[in-house]
C-alpha cells in the first residue's frame, strides 16, 4: 500500500497543469478521438492551465503585497498568520491513508456514471486534497468519542459524500457554466460551489428589488478596469506614485489576458466535448456526459476579479472587528473562493456579487479560523 501510495503521490505531484491534460487525453482515446487530435487538445489544456496559473500567480503577486501593506497602515498586530491552501493541502497529504482516497474518488464517479446518477466525469483528480482534508477533520474530531478505526472508517464515509455532492453540484451548474463561459460540455467540480448554496437564497431576495434583477455587467474594457482597481489599490496601500502607476499596469495587463488564455480552454474542451457527445449518442440513448475541471477555466470573467478585488479590504475590515479573531488573513487575502460562487449564482450581475460578497467574507474567514484551530 504504500507503494500505491507513492506511486499516486507522484502522479497528483505532477500538477493540474500535466495531470489533468493527461487524463483529458485517456478520455479522448476511449471515446474515439484521433490520437493526434487527443494529444493536440491534452497539450492545449496544459498551455490553458499553465497560462491561466501563472496569471493568478502574477495577480496575487502584485496585488498581495499592496493588501498587506493596507493591513499594515492598520497597525493591526495578529498572532497567527494565515499559510492558505498550501498548508491544508500538506496536512492533508501527511495523513497516513490520504492515498486511498484517489480511488474512492474515481470508483465513486465510475458507480454514479453506470448507474445514471450523475453526467459528470470529473477529471480535476488533482484537487483530491480537498477530500482527504476532510477526512483527516473528520477523523480528528471523532476519534475521541469513536476510536482509531471507526473515526478512519467515518472520515471516508464522510468524505465519500462530499465526492458525490461534488459530483450532483456540478451537474447542477453545467448548463449556467456552459452559458457564462461559452464552453460546451464542461462544468466546475471544485467543492467552492457549496458556498453558492447559501448564497442561493439570499440571491433570491436580492432578485426582488427591481434595481437588482436584470443582470449588470461591468462597463469599463479589460484593460481599463484593471488600471483602474490596481490605482486604488496603490493608494489605499500608500504605494509612492511609481508603485500605484506600476501596479495599475500589472493589474491592468492581469484582466487583458484573462480572457485570452481563456479561449484556449474553449480550443482543448470543444472538441473532446464534441467527441464525448457523439460517443454518448452512438453507446447510450438520451445519455449527456459533461468533463468537469478547476474553476480556472471561468477565469476569463472581468466579474470575478472585481469581486476578488472587492473583498479583500472587506476581509481586513472583518480581520480587525470580527470578536475573537487571532488569524492575520495573508495568504487567503486574495479569495476566489466566494467570488466564483457568487459569480456561479448570480450569472455575473457584478452588484448581487458584491454584495453576496460581502455578507460572505465573514463566513469564508470564520472558516478559515475554525480550519487553523
Amino acid at each position: 500500500m504504500s507503494v500505491l501510495g507513492i506511486v499516486i503521490k507522484w502522479i497528483l505531484g505532477l500538477g493540474a497543469a500535466i495531470f489533468v491534460p493527461i487524463i483529458i487525453i485517456i478520455a479522448g482515446l476511449i471515446v474515439g478521438m484521433k490520437i493526434k487530435d487527443a494529444i493536440s487538445a491534452g497539450i492545449t489544456l496544459g498551455v490553458a492551465f499553465t497560462g491561466m496559473s501563472m496569471l493568478i500567480g502574477f495577480m496575487s503577486d502584485a496585488i498581495g503585497p499592496a493588501a498587506k501593506a493596507m493591513l499594515t497602515h492598520t497597525g493591526i498586530n495578529l498572532p497567527i498568520v494565515d499559510g492558505g491552501w498550501t498548508t491544508l493541502s500538506a496536512i492533508a497529504w501527511s495523513w497516513p491513508y490520504a492515498f486511498l482516497m484517489f480511488p474512492l474518488m474515481i470508483g465513486l464517479n465510475i458507480v454514479m456514471l453506470i448507474i445514471n446518477k450523475t453526467k459528470t466525469f470529473n477529471a480535476d483528480l488533482w484537487n483530491v486534497w480537498g477530500k482527504i482534508f476532510t477526512g483527516v477533520a473528520v477523523a480528528a474530531v471523532s476519534k475521541p468519542y469513536f476510536g482509531t478505526a471507526a473515526s478512519i472508517a467515518l472520515a471516508f464515509i464522510v468524505a465519500g459524500i462530499q465526492i458525490i455532492f461534488e459530483l450532483k453540484m456540478a451537474d447542477m451548474y453545467q448548463y449556467r457554466i456552459e452559458k457564462l463561459s461559452g464552453i460546451p460540455g464542461v462544468t466546475c467540480t471544485h467543492k467552492m460551489g457549496f458556498t453558492s448554496i447559501f448564497m442561493f437564497p439570499i440571491d433570491c431576495v436580492l432578485k426582488k428589488i427591481p434595481a437588482l434583477k436584470d443582470k449588470i455587467g461591468i462597463f469599463a474594457e479589460s484593460h481599463e478596469l484593471g488600471f483602474i482597481l490596481g490605482i486604488i489599490f496603490g493608494i489605499l496601500a500608500k504605494y509612492k506614485v511609481a508603485a500605484i502607476l506600476t501596479l495599475g499596469i500589472q493589474a491592468s495587463c492581469a484582466l487583458t489576458l484573462f480572457p485570452v488564455i481563456s479561449k484556449y480552454f474553449m480550443m482543448a474542451l470543444e472538441p473532446i466535448s464534441s467527441a464525448i457527445s457523439a460517443f454518448m449518442n452512438k453507446k447510450f440513448e438520451d445519455r449527456t456526459l459533461v468533463v468537469g475541471l478547476d474553476w480556472p477555466f471561468m477565469g476569463g470573467a472581468n466579474e470575478i476579479w472585481l469581486a476578488v478585488f472587492w473583498a479583500i479590504p472587506v476581509t481586513l475590515l472583518f480581520s480587525m472587528f470580527l470578536p475573537g479573531n487571532e488569524i492575520l488573513p495573508f495568504a487567503g487575502i486574495v479569495n476566489n473562493a466566494i467570488a466564483v460562487a457568487a459569480f456561479l449564482v448570480t450569472g455575473g450581475n457584478i452588484i448581487r456579487m458584491l454584495i453576496l460578497v460581502t455578507l460572505f467574507a465573514p463566513v469564508s474567514y470564520t472558516h478559515l479560523r475554525a480550519h487553523e484551530t
